[in-house]
């Protein structure tokens, strides 16, 4: 898969593209099933499957940090993305100038123009455009002058529900990971660098790799199962917290730190994966620290039963 940064300063298809544009949250079911039926679409046209993408989210620019938490962050998203029959993956950066983007006009330069698309995959409820003007009956019509076919996304539903971020990220938000899973396809995951904390868990016994978290507010919070990739081949099994530690310092930091079990190994600098499994405990604030450590003793004990019991996942079923 190719990266593009910005919109092309000249047509960067000879013969056009079929092209998808959304936020890619996640990189769940749902865009699977989009982007399976864009690359069929490809095939079939002899086109290149393109997907736009704005960066940052739109709503992230509009609401700051009260904007939802993200999934996933950019890096994590390019790697899903370029796991899926994707050829170029256009990032454009989301600013004041592309906010005040006339709807036309970005249909007309942008993806007539510089883009010379053929067919377009999108969701019945995009918005975009100044005023978010812009939707999918006004891109049919653009469609019906310019020569490009336009075809709703349809829904994949699991469960009766239909698949989307923001299912995913309420389901998240109460531990839900099951469901989370069940519409991501896959068990979610938080990716960071290992770096120095404070190293308090080790003078209580409990050591913790620290990974740096580039988010300001997260989709998930409290004490987990978790195992941790990255190191080797190795998948390591731990217990891991994600917060804001308002018994250490109260601050609004987010953090998270991970105590692997049966594992000593120097890990500053690697980029790991936590994969969190099921949720323990909310974060809370305790009085003292022994009455943290005793906390931190039960979670241990929590968490390793929790992989001492076999699921239907580890018996292959």
């Amino acid at each position: 898969m190719r990266l593009i940064k910005g919109i092309p300063r000249t047509p960067a298809y000879r013969n056009g593209c079929v092209l998808t544009i959304g936020n890619f949250d996640g990189v769940h079911l749902g865009h699977h099933a989009v982007i399976e039926k864009l690359a069929r679409c490809g095939k079939a046209l002899g086109l290149p499957v393109v997907i736009l993408m704005f960066e940052p989210q739109p709503l992230e620019y509009f609401m700051g940090n009260d904007a939802p938490p993200r999934l996933t962050r950019l890096r994590e998203k390019v790697a899903r993305l370029a796991k899926l029959p994707v050829d170029d993956l256009v990032i454009v950066r989301f600013n004041k100038q592309l906010a005040d983007y006339d709807a036309g006009q970005f249909v007309d330069e942008v993806l007539v123009n510089r883009l010379k698309v053929r067919h377009l995959v999108i969701g019945d409820d995009f918005r975009f455009g100044k005023g978010r003007l812009g939707d999918f009956s006004m891109l049919k019509e653009k469609g019906r002058i310019h020569g490009f076919a336009v075809e709703d996304t349809g829904s994949l539903q699991v469960d009766g529900l239909r698949v989307s971020s923001t299912l995913i990220r309420n389901a998240l938000a109460v531990g839900d990971l099951e469901q989370a899973e069940a519409m991501l396809g896959y068990r979610y995951s938080i990716c960071g660098r290992v770096v120095h904390g404070d190293k308090r868990g080790r003078t209580i016994g409990y050591p913790t790799a620290n990974i740096r978290m580039s988010r300001k507010n997260i989709p998930v919070s409290g004490v987990f199962a978790i195992t941790l990739t990255g190191i080797d081949d190795r998948e390591i099994p731990g217990v891991a917290n994600i917060g804001i530690r308002p018994t250490v310092d109260g601050s609004n930091k987010v953090v998270l730190e991970a105590h692997l079990f049966g594992f000593n190994q120097d890990i500053y600098g690697y980029q790991v994966t936590v994969h969190f499994k099921k949720k323990i405990r909310a974060e809370r604030r305790f009085l003292t620290v022994d009455e943290l450590k005793e906390q931190i003793v039960d979670d241990v004990a929590e968490a390793k039963s929790i992989f001492a019991t076999p699921t239907i996942e580890d018996n292959g079923l």
